[in-house]
């Protein structure tokens, strides 16, 4: 079997950046696992390539809840990268890292070191940011933050409709105030994608130290007398173990973490039980606290061909932005979909922002997946609740790695959470129905125009809602009876593991979450790499 110091399972956002922070120095061996392909695929580089990423088979899990009660018993689609990059290698590629509040809440949890003072040198040290160095951005770091240079001249007019509703401009939602409406920096480089893996991995490929090991299914982590010791898992058809001499860190993501943990022994004792999974170690937070994003589409139709859709004058439009793509490295193929959008308050009593938005020129449903409406000139504006009261889970299906996990987002199920989409849903409509928007305006496709009153717009939220793919929580920071990792991020009752990804998070974000889920990465590899050097360091003087 071989050896390692550290073996890291999953090569996604936070593992890329880990096998950087950790091998960086030369001292320490370090294993990175994925379970997907290499990032070859020219769909993961060309930006627009994102509509097709989330129906690939290889590159993306692909998985889909269990049918949910509170939203007509439909199975809700939850995408996942399965390649390295991870999600960052699949997603709409937005650079947000939430509010001050959201961090400054983790530490009032008991989570000493995680406020938005102790992150943000992390998010800064993290980030090349083309705009300059300023208090909230860094110029020296691996991550290129880029102005979007897909700007379809609809984008503008939705941002002044929403400037005309009343909610105030913001050029930069990661600056002093999230607040406001504008257009999302993204994560990108000369036009292209610039996942985690393009960041932090790619570019190190080359040092000794690191070995990454792709098309590797883990089905457990090796626990011998409460210690991690090393990771089983199967790779080209064969079963095989590897030693970790100081840690296994579990970076598989929010649905993948608890999976992993629970198939190893390690969480709720019934779960396990009814799985004929041996106890290593009771843990009964594993897989709960799951929390997304719920987001709801509102769709119009619209007097408008510079947009994407299935018609001849937007194909022609398409073909000149192709030219600009191959010219300048800019136009429609850079496109992440939704560069325009912003943070706003569903009350203007509120002290911050707690729904987002994000606006696609085209008319979109199901995930993209609904062609029938690319045949219909319009535009989609999401609305996204920030901050969910409602909790689902996480739990297995069966003992064996192979068969998804089953996923309960229990989305809606929070009177509050309802209460405030439906506000969304009328402030939507509102900035549709302003102008300039309103110009082109011909008619609301969903929801339709009878949609007006509160239980009107609550059933359409039970239709329509879906998640926005940011599934965090599963194996949470905290102090609790349900916390599943102490503020250093180790396995509570286990020796050597950690969890570093999305799944530690105690409460969800005000925004997307691969920044945060990277920054989580770069001050756990700090915390890593302090301890073993302190560890190291005792034993020089013993032997002095």
């Amino acid at each position: 079997m071989k050896t390692f110091d550290f073996v890291i399972i999953g090569a996604g956002s936070a593992g890329c950046v880990l096998a950087d922070k950790l091998s960086a120095s030369g001292e320490h061996n370090v294993c990175l696992l994925e379970a997907g392909k290499a990032d070859k695929n020219w769909l993961i580089h060309l930006p627009i390539g994102i509509i097709a990423l989330l129906q690939n088979r290889s590159l993306n899990w692909q998985f889909n809840s269990h049918q949910e009660k509170t939203l007509n018993n439909r199975e809700i689609f939850t995408p996942r990268g399965k390649t390295l990059g991870g999600s960052s290698s699949i997603n709409a590629m937005l650079y947000v890292r939430g509010q001050q509040n959201d961090y400054d809440h983790w530490h009032s949890l008991g989570n000493t070191g995680w406020s938005f003072n102790d992150v943000l040198p992390y998010f800064k040290a993290l980030e090349h940011q083309e705009r300059g160095l300023d208090d909230f951005h860094g110029i020296n770091g691996a991550l290129n933050v880029a102005d979007s240079v897909s700007k379809p001249a609809i984008n503008e007019n939705f941002i002044q409709s929403a400037i005309a509703a009343g909610y105030p401009e913001n050029h930069d939602f990661n600056g002093a105030s999230q607040e406001g409406i504008g257009y999302y920096q993204v994560t990108q480089k000369n036009g292209l994608r610039h996942s985690a893996a393009k960041a932090f991995l790619t570019p190190n490929l080359h040092r000794k130290n690191l070995t990454v090991i792709t098309q590797t299914q883990v089905e457990k982590v090796v626990i011998n007398d409460g210690i991690a010791t090393g990771v089983r898992y199967k790779h080209r058809g064969k079963v095989q173990q590897i030693i970790a001499n100081h840690e296994v860190i579990l970076s598989a993501g929010a649905i993948n973490s608890p999976q992993i943990l629970m198939l190893s022994g390690v969480g709720p004792k019934a779960e396990l039980a009814k799985h004929n999974i041996e106890l290593v170690q009771a843990l009964e937070g594993v897989g709960k606290n799951l929390q997304d994003h719920v987001d709801v589409l509102n769709v119009a139709q619209h007097n408008v061909n510079q947009v994407m859709a299935l018609r001849p004058k937007s194909i022609w439009w398409g073909v000149k932005e192709t030219l600009k793509f191959i010219t300048k490295r800019t136009g429609l193929l850079t496109t992440v979909i939704a560069e325009a959008g912003g943070f706003i308050k569903s009350d203007p009593t509120l002290d911050e922002p707690d729904l987002q938005l994000h606006f696609v020129p085209a008319t979109m449903d199901d995930h993209g997946r609904n062609l029938k409406l690319l045949f219909t000139y319009g535009i989609s504006l999401h609305v996204c609740l920030l901050r969910p009261k409602s909790r689902g889970t996480v739990t297995l299906n069966s003992n064996k790695i192979a068969q998804h996990p089953r996923i309960h987002m229990n989305m809606l199920d929070h009177q509050d959470d309802i209460d405030t989409m439906v506000k969304g849903v009328k402030i939507a409509r509102k900035i549709l129905s302003t102008s300039p928007l309103s110009l082109t305006h011909i008619k609301h496709i969903f929801p339709g125009e009878d949609c007006t009153t509160d239980e009107d717009i609550h059933q359409f939220l039970k239709e329509k809602c879906n998640t926005i793919y940011h599934p965090v929580g599963t194996c949470k920071m905290g102090q609790d009876e349900l916390s599943v990792v102490d503020e250093q991020l180790k396995v509570r009752g286990i020796k050597q593991l950690r969890v570093v990804d999305a799944s530690i998070m105690p409460t969800l974000i005000s925004g997307n979450t691969n920044a945060p889920t990277m920054m989580i990465a770069a001050k756990a590899a700090d915390m890593i790499l302090a301890e073993h050097a302190l560890a190291q360091d005792k034993v020089k003087v013993k032997v002095h």
